[in-house]
Formats: C-alpha cells, structure tokens, sequence
C-alpha cells in the first residue's frame, strides 16, 4: 500500500516533531510548515490530510480551510472550548481535537479522514486491525464475490450484520436489495409464512395471498439472522430451497424456481442443537459452507479505543456536539470493562454519554457501566412459602415446565440468566423434553 502524504501545520517545533516521527511510524509521508506562510509555499494539492494548529504566528491555522476545499483540515486547539469548536466546524474543518491529545485517539481520527483501508471490511465501517479481524476481512473478501452459503457464529452485538451487508455489498447480487429476517423477532406459527410466503385461505386469517422472503429475494441475497430459532419445519423447507433451488407457498401445490445466495448467522452453537435433535443434520452441512467467526470484543483490546473513538466522533456529530472527547480516565474505564454486549453496548454507553456531557470532555461517571451480572430469573406464579427454600434445580424444573409454551428457547435462557447452550444441558441433566410449538 502506498504511503499517504500529511502536512502538519504547527509553531511549536516540539510538538510538530513529535508528531511527525509518530505518524512516520504509521506509514505516512509528513511535511511540516510552522505557519500559514509556509504552509501555502507548499503544493497543497498533494496531501489528504491537513493537520493544523488553529493558534499560529501569523494567521489562524483555520485560513488553510478555503485554500483546499478537496482536501480534510484537522484542527486542534490547546484551549478547547464548544464554542470553539463549533465555530471551527462551521468554516468547514474536517475534525477538531484538543491538544495535548492523546496519541492513538488522533491516529483513529486521522485514519477515518484518509480511509485508511486497513481499517474495514468493504461494503462496510466495520473497524479492526487485530489479528482475527484482518483474517476476517481477508475471509470476506474471498467469499464475497462468490455464490457459496455463508454461516457467520458471534455472541450478540459482535455485528454479524455488518458482516452479511459486507459480503451482499461485494457480491455480484449487490445491486438488488438484500432481505433480511431475524428468525428470533418472529412467532413460530408465522415463521413459515414469514419465509416461504402462503396463498390466500391457506390458514385461517390468510385473507390474501403473501410473497415469502425467499421468493423476494430471488436474484439477490437473504440474511437470516438467529437462524437457531428455526422451527423444524421451516427448516425442512428452507432444505429443499438450498438443494432444488425452489420454494413453494403454503396452501400451494406448485413450486416456484428462485436463486437465492443464502447467508445465516447465529450466536448459539449449532451443532449442539443438531445433537439435541433441534436442528437437522443435513441443513447444518448445508449451511456450514464457509464459516465465518466474529471474536467478541473483550478479544479485541488493541481495537477497542479505535472503535470506541470511531462511535464517539459519530455520536459528537449525531448530535450536534464537535469536539468531544474521553478524558484519560474515561479510557482507561473502557479499555478494562468486559464489554459483554459487544460492540452494541460500548456504542449505547458512548452515546448515552456524549448526550449527558455539557462539556467537551466524557467522564467515565457519564457512561453509566454496570457490573456484568447474570438476568434475574423470571418470577414463577403462585409459590408457596414451602416452595421458597427450593432447591435451583427444582426451580429450574418448574419454571421451563411452567413456561416453555409461552417462551422461545432463547427468551427462556434469558430469564434464567443462563446461555442457550447451558439450558440444553440442564434439560438432557433432568431429562425435561422440550415441546415442539404449535402447529397451525
């Protein structure tokens, strides 16, 4: 890749020096000028980045702004104030930070400003540079112009998303939409007709006939989010799509050819599932293809604050707020915590308090972070004062017993505070059989 060139606008030598062998260091070509005199005596054109002090001798480091309006001006100042970073924003500078600054929040900065392209996968703002997300960009690449089915496994909030949007985005079905389902967000009853689309009267309430997914999806790419949540039946039929490349409604009696690139993602551990007869073997080596396994964020530390800064500059522009950044504690608070909603949460935390933060600077009281503490378990009816000192797995035996009819495997493990996996455990342990759901 070849180096991209940077001029750094800055008075005081120290600092200007400093930051030229950092960013050396990085892969880029640095210039320096110590002023807006000596900036312009340069071919500005050549740079994608202007980095500028806004105090200089002589004029303010703002006036490089009009000079290049096709090429990005970051700004930093060592007296920050709101005020003065939205009157920087308003003359167009590209970013703004406060000096001193901290040094790896300044590379993510100026990575966002000259798309580095280490930084994401294509098709997409994922970030990462550790080990397992430069493998898992590489795999994406690979497999994306390809038709082969893709199975992407991640805990919840890892972005297994993003990682279907990425390989729809490059793919050759990209310029047809791709549709997406969560098999976890709909009822069991209506799954089917939800997936493989009904005729008019096929059930009761079928007032007219529905196009399926699959059938809107013909030429182009579906998504099934959850795919573990899959009744049996529907996956009997999404079986026949992957093998003879047709669908047929429910209540119909003719089939339909559809060309559907299928790509399915779960946070459960599928072939566990296939051993307790919860989903079958021959769908499972359908999907299993190319697999793609997203790390969960507590194994990306030297990722966390690129992406932490990344959902902190968005969340500053969202609303309205330029210039806000973590103060040094605040980091240290996010580079420590566990994260275990993943990358969902470390956004709603940054979110939550850049909209709380009156100032430029966030605190780590501002992000609210709770211990990781296990769900308490839902409230069983009608207990009896003898039934209060029972023992956990009699508590656990009565209230799947109580309950599994009205929950889905995964709403029940939540309850519970314990994951899927643990919950098929404990039922093979006491040997409670798991209702199939309803059938229409």
């Amino acid at each position: 890749m070849s180096r991209k060139n940077v001029l750094i606008v800055e008075d005081e030598i120290v600092v200007r020096s400093s930051l030229k062998k950092f960013l050396e260091k990085k892969n880029y070509n640095v210039y320096e000028a110590g002023s807006v005199e000596e900036a312009v005596n340069q071919d500005l054109s050549r740079f994608c980045l202007i980095i500028t002090d806004l105090k200089l001798l002589g004029p303010p480091g703002t006036d490089i702004i009009s000079l290049v309006p096709n090429t990005p001006v970051l700004v930093m100042n060592c007296n920050p104030s709101l005020k003065s970073a939205v009157d920087t924003m308003k003359l167009g500078a590209a970013d703004y930070i406060a000096k001193p600054f901290d040094y790896e929040s300044l590379l993510s900065t100026i990575h966002e400003l000259t798309n580095d392209p280490n930084e994401a996968a294509p098709g997409t703002n994922m970030l990462g540079t550790c080990d397992a997300m430069v493998e898992l960009f590489s795999r994406i690449n690979k497999v994306a112009p390809t038709n082969s089915t893709v199975l992407i496994i991640g805990e919840s909030g890892t972005g297994k998303e993003l990682v279907a949007k990425a390989i729809h985005n490059e793919s050759a079905q990209s310029s047809r939409p791709m549709a997406l389902l969560n098999c976890a967000a709909i009822p069991h009853t209506l799954i089917e007709s939800e997936l493989f689309g009904h005729e008019k009267g096929a059930f009761t309430g079928a007032t007219n006939a529905h196009i399926g997914l699959v059938e809107a999806a013909d030429g182009s790419t579906l998504f099934l989010d959850e795919i573990g949540e899959l009744t049996l039946e529907a996956q009997a039929r999404l079986l026949r799509v992957l093998q003879e490349g047709e669908v047929r409604r429910i209540g119909s009696v003719k089939t339909k050819r559809v060309s559907v690139r299928l790509i399915a993602a779960t946070h459960c551990d599928l072939q566990t599932l296939v051993e307790d007869r919860q989903f079958r073997e021959d769908l499972y080596y359908r999907l299993n293809v190319f697999k793609l396994e997203l790390p969960p964020l507590r194994d990306r530390k030297d990722d966390l604050m690129l992406i932490a800064d990344h959902v902190l500059k968005r969340a500053a522009k969202k609303f309205k707020k330029p210039g806000l950044a973590f103060t040094d504690q605040c980091r240290d608070v996010i580079s420590r915590f566990n994260w275990p909603g993943n990358i969902r949460e470390l956004e709603n935390a940054i979110e939550r308090a850049a909209i709380l933060c009156d100032g430029c600077t966030l605190t780590p009281e501002l992000l609210a972070l709770e211990p990781s503490i296990p769900a308490q378990p839902y409230p069983i009816t009608d207990t009896s004062p003898e039934e209060d000192n029972v023992s956990l797995e009699d508590y656990f035996l009565k209230f799947v017993l109580q309950h599994q009819d009205q929950m889905t495997e995964t709403q029940l493990a939540l309850k519970l505070g314990i994951s899927r996996k643990s919950l098929w455990q404990k039922r093979q342990k006491l040997d409670i059989p798991r209702k199939s759901p309803r059938r229409r």
